[in-house]
């Protein structure tokens, strides 16, 4: 059960990652690195409690930095866009 929360790390919500949600029921999340489609399909469904319909993961590779005089690269890191079933909504923010 911990491993659920592990995978998921946080959702990405920026302009394109919403209207990809209103638009089409996609949404974007940051998940751990060593976890495959089917961990993070699991994991999706048990913490929001909705039907996954398909999921396409990608890896962001981490930039180049200057820090003072020595460039060091950030770490990798692993990007899930996840497809809900027809219908199916997750709420990440309460309005009223």
């Amino acid at each position: 059960m911990n491993r659920i929360y592990q995978i998921i790390k946080r959702p990405i919500i920026s302009e394109k990652s919403t209207a990809l949600a209103e638009v089409a029921g996609r949404y974007v999340f940051e998940v751990a690195v060593d976890s495959n489609k089917n961990e993070i399909k699991d994991a999706v469904e048990t913490v929001f409690g909705v039907k996954v319909k398909n999921v396409h993961t990608m890896v962001m590779h981490g930039k180049m930095k200057r820090i003072g005089g020595f460039l060091k690269k950030k770490s990798n890191w692993k990007k899930a866009l996840v497809t809900l079933g027809a219908g199916q909504k997750i709420e990440f923010f309460n309005t009223k």
